[in-house]
């Protein structure tokens, strides 16, 4: 195996890093629209680390990319798996952390792979994206339909089924790299996914050791951050030692590669978690317990909120817009990585303030975000990856995946022989 250098392996550190603290922060928001956020910043930190000149250009739209595919998964239900994570029998346990490995392998499979579609799109060999939406959404419906309403194969009982939309869609997704040779693509998505899967499982089996052993600290939360932490560590490993082409040619911004990814990315997903966050939802409760005025408190919140992501969206869309009109279309670092910083940023700010988190320090993982933040805006203009050519080869994924089954086997034996009964515990198989 080639060797990782000191830089390449930090790097990779790092983009874990910024991954697990926007997926922790999406614990605090949930659904599509937050693991879209959560997955756009750790596309940017990516695109940041590799510092390849050529790739700026492109960095809204893979972004953007990487983005839609990690939120995509958000519309699966997990919560029935973390309980069979906290049973007592081997088979049960095993079946949850398993069950866990397929929900975050599923985030970081399709996250990773439409990000890798980017970087690999290039004019000598474009991807054809109409075909691959029209690929992905035939291949959801088919395998959703036929797995679970033909055959019955239900993994979450009595909760969504919606897993098998996203198995349909990822299967497609590969196949499409795997007919077109998108190699490097699929090396992305491949890792990012056997990252994401590993992350959630493990962090179901801290969250347990965790409430067994009484500590006191957000255990949830935790399992949050080791998703996002290996999915970014499978997300840029994958992407580091791949090939990818370098685009010589001038590059043309679009409404099409710019304007619309733009718009989705730094407007779309930032107001609909603020929507569903801040409008749909009523934390007048939580900001009662520091004030004595709540609901005006609310309001307060809910307006900064709005002017804080509402006023960057529309500097950078109007700056991308100006983008379209000179003739020297060209992004630069210094650019993309005051996106990164702007977007990061505001998500941060949204958890603290919907946490209430500015009035107390009752939630001290909420602090820990901005410790995160300021250690990723640290280092990621010191180090710079050494990216290498590695073939996409089955086999290594094969052993990969199955070295993590026995890893899991490991863990739900220690699970099991940890505690006894515990609340919250659910059964898959009520005949064990």
């Amino acid at each position: 195996m080639k060797h990782i250098d000191k830089n390449t392996l930090l790097s990779i550190i790092i983009a874990g890093m910024a991954l697990a603290t926007a997926w922790a922060i999406r614990g605090q928001f949930g659904h599509e629209q937050g693991a879209a956020w959560a997955g756009g910043i750790g596309a940017l930190s990516i695109l940041l680390l590799a510092k390849r000149e050529d790739w700026y250009n492109k960095a809204i739209k893979a972004a953007f990319a990487g983005a839609v595919g990690w939120g995509f998964g958000g519309m699966m239900s997990y919560g029935i798996l973390v309980g069979y994570g906290r049973g007592e029998d081997f088979i049960n346990v095993y079946y949850g952390l398993a069950s866990l490995f397929v929900v975050g392998g599923l985030y970081g499979l399709i996250g990773g792979g439409l990000f890798g579609l980017v970087l690999a799109d290039n004019p000598e060999k474009k991807i054809k994206w109409h075909q691959v939406v029209t690929e992905m959404t035939v291949g959801g419906i088919i395998f959703y339909y036929f797995m679970v309403e033909q055959l019955g194969f239900e993994m979450t009982p009595p909760r969504s089924e919606a897993w098998g939309i996203c198995a349909g869609t990822g299967i497609a997704m590969l196949y499409y790299m795997a007919r077109t040779q998108q190699y490097s693509a699929m090396r992305v998505a491949i890792y990012a996914g056997l990252g994401g899967g590993f992350g959630f499982a493990f962090g179901n089996f801290l969250h347990v050791l965790g409430n067994v052993a009484n500590v006191p600290f957000n255990m949830w939360n935790v399992m949050e951050y080791s998703l996002g932490f290996f999915g970014g560590v499978g997300m840029a490993y994958g992407t580091f030692t791949s090939k990818w082409p370098k685009e010589e040619t001038p590059y043309q911004f679009t409404t099409s590669n710019l304007i619309i990814p733009g718009v989705g990315l730094l407007f779309l997903i930032p107001f609909f978690v603020w929507q569903q966050s801040f409008i749909m939802k009523d934390f007048s409760d939580t900001l009662g317990a520091f004030v004595s005025q709540p609901d005006a408190w609310m309001l307060a919140v809910q307006l900064i909120a709005l002017l804080v992501f509402l006023g960057l969206a529309i500097f950078w869309i109007n700056l991308f817009s100006t983008k379209k009109r000179l003739d020297n279309q060209q992004f630069g670092y210094q650019e993309i990585s005051k996106v990164f910083i702007t977007y990061f940023g505001t998500y941060i700010l949204f958890t603290i303030f919907i946490t209430g988190s500015f009035l107390s320090f009752y939630r001290i993982e909420q602090f820990l975000y901005i410790l995160n933040y300021i250690i990723i805006l640290a280092f990621i203009p010191k180090f710079k990856p050494s990216f290498s050519e590695r073939a996409a080869v089955t086999k290594t994924w094969r052993n990969v995946f199955l070295i993590i089954m026995v890893i899991l086997a490991i863990l739900t034996l220690i699970l099991i022989n940890s505690h006894g009964e515990l609340s919250h515990a659910h059964k898959r198989f009520e005949w064990i």
